[in-house]
């Protein structure tokens, strides 16, 4: 639906509850490794203590520091869903806060990622409520548009579909198309048994190690 400067698409399908329920247990970094290092947001910080992020991508396209779109999606947001915001990047004035922030948990939003601003940032930390941004800044949005709702967004780099899956941790987050999550997962769990298996090696303190040969030997450096 297209109102004048306002285009407003459908919300997306939430993703599988095994897939969200699977991706608890892994970390960004080796979801990551395997979006062969190219993909994933970079640039934001995490607002909450420690509470992982999983969930669905609902996407709003702002105007630098204008949030009218972000009311539309949090009244259409269903539990599961995480609001992605493309806010330019611009820090000038921030796009959500506490009200807010109270509102989308009542409505069961599993977390904030938005290229932009934030204020009320105590308030995220206390309620642990998922949220990275790229700053806070005390002065409030406008609400005027443009903008568009569950639209291809780019946050900290990396393109977000509506309905993408996003995870999020202390090291940050990173995205997927929810039609790779199982081939994701099986790769992670590689990932996770070959790390283990390397810190067993580290432990046994011994200097010439298998995972350092690897990487050195091919250049002759050993």
């Amino acid at each position: 639906m297209a109102t004048s400067n306002l285009t407003i698409n459908p919300v997306p399908a939430l993703a599988p509850t095994e897939v969200v329920e699977a991706l608890q247990g892994a970390v960004t970094p080796h979801i990551s490794d395997n979006l062969q290092r190219l993909s994933g947001v970079t640039g934001l910080k995490r607002f909450s203590r420690s509470r992982k992020l999983v969930g669905t991508a609902l996407t709003v396209k702002a105007r630098p520091g204008d949030n009218l779109l972000i009311y539309k999606a949090l009244m259409e947001l269903q539990p599961g869903h995480v609001l992605v915001v493309d806010g330019g990047g611009d820090c000038t004035n921030a796009l959500v806060g506490e009200l807010i922030m109270l509102y989308a948990q009542q409505r069961g939003c599993s977390g904030f990622v938005l290229d932009g601003a934030i204020r009320d940032a105590a308030a995220f930390y206390e309620a642990d409520f998922p949220c990275y941004a790229r700053g806070v800044s005390h002065r409030g949005p406008y609400k005027l548009g443009p903008g568009a709702m569950n639209v291809p967004v780019s946050v900290g780099g990396q393109v977000i579909s509506p309905g993408d899956i996003i995870v999020g941790d202390e090291d940050g987050v990173v995205s997927f198309p929810v039609a790779e999550a199982h081939s994701i997962l099986d790769a992670v769990a590689v990932t996770a048994k070959n790390e283990e298996r390397i810190k067993a090696e580290i432990a046994t303190g011994v200097r010439e190690q298998q995972w350092l040969r690897k990487v050195l030997e091919p250049h002759g450096i050993l």
